[in-house]
């Protein structure tokens, strides 16, 4: 009850102007929204600012700008839809630019293999996620490229609240179990094929709407086609009309209908 009291109060106070102009200027989601959506906005971008920490790694120093802007573009996928802001996450981790990480993968034959990986971000089953953030900047400056780090990385952060990432978030909260089985149904039975379709694809060196990041397992696709739903709206359903359906019916949005889309 205390933290429901907290978060009402915090969902109405204004964002201050300076952060609100900011926001206006750089994010081109927060541009495209409809007024009440962007107040909404605001008010769930206030909840995830109290709530969350933010963290610079690799001498890179966090300013109330990188926060505002991962804000503004975490809670997109917050809204008219019950939530409870990303429970399991804790920190934001910033670099200022890809990192590297030490990873160890079985070959063949009992070898491992050792060596660095250079990564844009990652999202963590419980406690962080990790951004880059000039990946965070490219993803905001050219979002017609269907690229965007933060909605990619809180996706799987949805994903994960049924405690698994395999592509399917928690689906027909609040409706009868019969209603909810068919949802699934319907979401599996489409997001399988939208992948496989998008694998074959990818094996045939074909150029894709979607990602071709996405074939790498069915929670790769559901943020790659999160991305994708909110940077290249009208063209995924245009394109790809099912999965278009679904995600609209998930994120309870349609930013094929917003203003700015070519």
């Amino acid at each position: 009850m205390l933290k429901a009291l907290r978060r009402k109060k915090l969902m109405a106070t204004p964002l201050p102007e300076e952060w609100r102009q900011m926001v206006a200027a750089r994010d081109p989601f927060y541009r495209r929204l409809p007024e009440a959506d962007r107040h909404e906005l605001e008010g769930h971008m206030q909840v995830f600012l109290a709530e969350k920490q933010f963290e610079g790694c690799g001498e890179f120093v966090v300013n109330e700008e990188h926060k505002h802007l991962i804000a503004s573009q975490a809670c997109l996928l917050l809204l008219h839809r019950h939530t409870d802001y990303f429970p399991d996450l804790q920190t934001i981790l910033i670099y200022p630019a890809l990192y590297v990480v030490p990873t160890t993968r079985h070959v063949g034959g009992g070898v491992m293999e050792q060596r660095d990986e250079s990564r844009a971000g990652e999202s963590w089953y419980q406690g962080a996620v990790v951004l880059a953030w000039e990946e965070v900047r490219s993803g905001l400056e050219t979002p017609e490229r269907g690229y965007n780090l933060v909605l990619h990385e809180f996706a799987h952060q949805l994903d994960y609240e049924d405690g698994q990432a395999d592509g399917a978030p928690l689906l027909g909260s609040g409706e009868s179990a019969s209603v909810r089985k068919q949802r699934y149904a319907d979401w599996g039975r489409i997001m399988r094929s939208e992948y496989e379709q998008l694998r074959a694809q990818v094996q045939r060196g074909e150029t894709t709407l979607l990602r071709g990041y996405g074939a790498t397992n069915p929670a790769e696709f559901f943020a790659v086609a999160t991305e994708c739903f909110f940077c290249r709206a009208r063209e995924l359903q245009q394109k790809h009309s099912a999965l278009y359906e679904q995600m609209k019916w998930y994120y309870q949005q349609d930013p094929s209908s917003w203003s700015g889309y070519a």
